[in-house]
């Protein structure tokens, strides 16, 4: 089976990527990464040499490039994307290019070259905006706060769109916040670990209890697998773990396993539309498809602190004073 990969450099696709190469013994991959600035050579710089892994650079949005690509292959997920909410208030333009026409480009090929080819469209769960009881089905209205997730929403409805109107085989998964190993050092986790190891102090948005829901890399790649597999046509999944924290407690756990005392909490001004809450209801892929979280939390947060601890040499060239800045979203990139 041959597999095309979109942003598999990045975070979430390059721990997917060596997920199906271990668990999948006869299956090929194709990785379409852009090395925009999520991206990383380094994530994935050990497969070099395996004949069931190829690297193509190039951007999504290129479809000339992807239709060359997207021919011959059985499945294709899509990562690829723009994905940092504080970039989206200071600079919106680049997440339309990426988030919208990528994902109109991907449709594109597939329907003109490949249109049995199962699709499986990388979501998030901020398309739904911010819940303060509860939990959002995938049924529940999109009603997204930032640029980013406006984005998101918009690719998730070309991608509904061209399932029914095209009888495309496109699925979408919604996940809440990921975290593990090779994390872009700007999200809240890493970025807490490598300041705190670096003697700075810990930037907290406004009163720090604004809740996720957090989910361990590797459960949200067996859950994508899932749906890959299995998964219905034109179908929506959401993905939780149920492990809702605040930012703060999420702060002061990390400073916890570094043995760092809660007076490295320094509170910032909030950035603006910060949604409050995020919470998904996770029933269906459950139900339908099998798929449950099997990493706790605790012991997932201790083995992402460990790793960025023994890897300084992956996030070092990757971070300067705008990537740990306290207030992202002021500046201009």
């Amino acid at each position: 089976m041959k597999l095309l990969v979109t942003g598999g450099l990045g975070f979430i696709g390059s721990n997917f990527i060596r997920f199906m190469l271990a668990e999948h013994k006869n299956c090929n991959i194709i990785n379409v990464d852009a090395l925009h600035y999520g991206s990383n050579a380094d994530n994935l710089c050990d497969l070099g040499g395996m004949d069931r892994y190829t690297y193509r650079h190039g951007d999504i949005s290129d479809e000339a490039f992807i239709s060359s690509l997207i021919e011959d292959v059985d499945w294709v997920v899509s990562f690829a994307a723009e994905t940092h909410v504080d970039r989206s208030i200071s600079s919106p333009g680049s997440f339309l290019h990426s988030n919208v026409m990528g994902v109109y480009s991907l449709l594109e090929a597939l329907r003109n070259h490949n249109p049995t080819a199962r699709f499986v469209q990388i979501s998030t769960d901020e398309v739904y905006g911010d819940i303060l009881d509860g939990s959002f089905t995938e049924e529940s209205t999109l009603k997204p706060s930032s640029p980013y997730s406006a984005s998101k929403a918009a690719g998730d409805v070309f991608v509904l769109a061209y399932a029914r109107t095209y009888g495309l085989e496109a699925m979408i998964t919604r996940c809440t916040n990921n975290y593990g190993p090779y994390q872009f050092p700007e999200k809240l986790i890493p970025k807490t670990i490598i300041r705190a190891r670096g003697g700075l102090k810990i930037p907290v948005y406004g009163t720090g209890q604004n809740v996720r829901d957090w989910i361990y890399v590797m459960d949200h790649c067996r859950a994508v697998e899932k749906v890959l597999m299995r998964g219905r046509k034109g179908e929506i999944y959401n993905i939780s773990a149920n492990e809702e924290k605040t930012n703060l407690s999420i702060a002061k756990s990390i400073l916890d396993m570094l043995g760092m005392g809660e007076d490295r909490i320094e509170f910032v001004e909030d950035r603006p539309g910060h949604d409050a809450r995020y919470s998904l209801d996770s029933s269906k892929i459950r139900k339908e498809l099998g798929w449950h979280p099997e990493q706790s939390f605790e012991e997932g947060l201790r083995m992402t602190v460990s790793w960025y601890l023994q890897n300084t040499s992956w996030y070092k060239p990757l971070v300067d004073d705008k990537v740990l800045s306290a207030a992202p979203w002021k500046l201009k990139w």
